[in-house]
């Protein structure tokens, strides 16, 4: 199916009465702030961001060690960026879909396919360990196609990717429709080891596990610079710094403290609706009773999930890059995109016309090449940094902190003989050729879906060059 990029006139009755916040952060629940950083301070282990990345970081070293001394810094609060902006999906796959893996790591997939099944259980030992109320369910996901050209390869993953100990199952018209009904389904994968969760709760129930188990945490304290020091690094913030022996960063999309890493990583914006609670009529009428994730098999995706009152969160299609890097709120707010999605959302589901949005809001991805995390040191090996998700960095953002751990700590383990973990992505060229190419890699995406998945050379030329972008 091609979707309609001309909103409706009806359509835009939906978002009349939208707040642009995000869902998940506009919670009672959201715990009041840590104190700022005022003061100077020595520490063994020195974690900046607490995202996801950031506080698995932090719970992982202090649990390991609990006599280890670690401070977490946040610029604003805990989760406050893309953990708690994101869709909810907690994958296994730590290489971004198993066919991005098998593009890239065909020796190894079997391995990091282990590790990722592992990884996913880890997190909801961990869920399970500190009592996280975060709505966490193995329901997994279904990969919808609603082109005719997409159901083999769908079939086509389904077969080769359970050689690598995956149990993804291909599901017809019929079957697909039975899960989840819209007459755009033609056929589907479901992959069960993906889990849903709400991912606020599931940051803020990290920040409570890592305050009992003893990490020090600073919020609202900006992290304005790096210095290194006979045998340890200074942390410097506004009105404090910290002396440590390690860092760890953990700052995702955010402006790098390593100003190589700019080469390696773009911001780019992904925007998401969240509807009211479906009545009970709207909800027979679409099913949807095992609470999976979903999304569509273009270049250009949709990805959609529904919460246990009712309600469809619906996201992705559009990925703006701002020149220059830009990342800043005013950005979060989209009209032009939140009324595309809208558009498309009652394409899929005619059934729900007249249903509502309560929020529509926006989040910055740490965007790569190869679409997965990539790691390294710098300082003489007294700081290790992990990003590049790409989006889907909820679940493996765990198995990126234990990257980083090994790495800092000087560990050979099997994690940091993978390969994936040893290289980099190709790095993006600077301004002002890096919007230009950006926008026409992404406008060549959008031809291909509207023509059957046909590539055109330029895109054959990233395929070739191996840059990722067939996701």
């Amino acid at each position: 199916m091609i979707f309609s990029n001309t909103p409706r006139p009806e359509i835009l009755k939906s978002l009349a009465d939208v707040k642009h916040a995000p869902f998940w952060l506009d919670d009672p629940a959201r715990p009041e702030p840590a104190l700022a950083l005022t003061e100077s301070i020595n520490a063994d282990l020195v974690v900046v961001g607490a995202g996801f990345t950031g506080l698995w970081t932090a719970l992982i070293a202090k649990q390991a060690d609990p006599a280890r001394d670690v401070v977490l810094i946040e610029a604003g609060q805990a989760g406050c960026g893309a953990s708690g902006r994101n869709g909810g999906f907690v994958a296994s796959s730590l290489t971004h879909a198993f066919q991005n893996g098998l593009n890239r790591w065909p020796a190894e997939l079997k391995k990091l396919v282990e590790l990722g099944h592992k990884n996913l259980d880890g997190i909801e030992e961990t869920i399970k360990q500190f009592n996280i109320d975060c709505d966490f369910i193995r329901s997994g996901e279904i990969s919808v196609a609603n082109e005719e050209y997409q159901i083999a390869d769908l079939r086509e993953e389904a077969e080769i990717s359970a050689q690598y100990g995956e149990q993804i199952q291909f599901l017809d018209q019929q079957q697909v429709r039975a899960r989840v009904n819209s007459p755009t389904y033609l056929a589907a994968v479901h992959d069960p080891s993906v889990a849903m969760v709400n991912p606020a709760r599931l940051a803020w129930g990290l920040r409570r596990a890592c305050l009992e188990v003893g990490v020090r945490l600073f919020e609202g304290t900006q992290v304005t610079g790096l210095e290194e020091t006979r045998g340890a690094i200074l942390v410097k913030t506004n009105y404090g710094q910290v002396k440590s022996k390690k860092v760890a960063l953990a700052t995702n999309a955010f402006a790098p403290l390593l100003k190589r890493l700019s080469f390696y990583m773009v911001p780019v914006y992904d925007y998401v609706l969240m509807s009211e609670p479906l009545s009970q009529e709207q909800r027979a009428s679409i099913g949807w009773l095992g609470r999976e994730g979903v999304g569509d098999y273009g270049n250009q995706f949709h990805y959609y999930s529904i919460t246990p009152d009712g309600r469809i969160l619906w996201g992705g299609y559009d990925a703006i890059y701002y020149r220059n890097n830009q990342v800043a709120p005013q950005l979060e707010n989209r009209p032009e995109t939140f009324a595309r999605l809208a558009d498309h959302f009652f394409q899929t589901f005619p059934t729900l016309m007249g249903l509502r949005f309560t929020h529509a809001w926006g989040g910055v991805i740490d965007t790569c090449s190869r679409y997965t995390a990539f790691w390294g040191k710098a300082y003489h090996g007294r700081l290790a940094y992990s990003l590049g998700y790409t989006g889907l960095g909820v679940g493996a953002s765990r198995f990126g902190a234990q990257v980083m751990l090994d790495l800092l700590d000087e560990k050979k383990t099997e994690r940091t003989d993978l390969k994936m973990v040893r290289s980099k992505p190709f790095p993006f060229p600077p301004e002002p050729f890096r919007a230009p190419i950006i926008n026409f890699t992404r406008w060549s995406l959008n031809r291909a879906d509207e023509h059957a998945g046909r590539r055109n050379l330029w895109l054959k030329i990233l395929d070739a060059l191996g840059l990722g972008f067939d996701s």
